[in-house]
């Protein structure tokens, strides 16, 4: 059997001359919650207004987060998101979403839609060292 611990040589990713970057031992990180696919995963839930969400207040939390723009006056610092995943159905209940990004998550009524929550549900920091 192949050692893969870090040392090893062989590698997953080469930069564009050639050189080997990260080797297979590399996304092993022991007792650590993670997602295995890289960068920090977080799920979120999205509420509405009157408790479920309707169609454009999912619509424009997905574009508050995508572009980080707050709809209220004295919001949190809210950072953008890429959107990877959506749970749910619209107007029944609460939705979740699958984020990726480093940055923080607007917690406060309304950071990225007015009339909408947004609650960090879980938080895998994907692989690290």
């Amino acid at each position: 059997m192949a050692d893969l611990t870090n040392g090893s040589s062989i590698f997953q990713t080469y930069n564009n001359a050639g050189t080997g970057v990260a080797e297979l031992g590399d996304n092993k990180s022991a007792k650590t919650n993670g997602n295995g696919i890289a960068g920090r995963t977080v799920i979120v839930s999205v509420t509405g207004s009157g408790g479920n969400v309707s169609q454009a207040e999912l619509e424009g939390t997905i574009d508050g987060i995508t572009t980080a723009s707050a709809a209220g006056a004295g919001v949190s610092a809210a950072d953008a998101f890429t959107v990877v995943g959506v749970a749910g159905t619209v107007a029944s209940g609460t939705m979740h979403l699958a984020l990726q990004g480093t940055g923080t998550v607007g917690t406060d009524a309304a950071d990225y839609y007015t009339g909408v929550t947004v609650a960090v549900v879980a938080n895998f920091p994907g692989i690290s060292g």
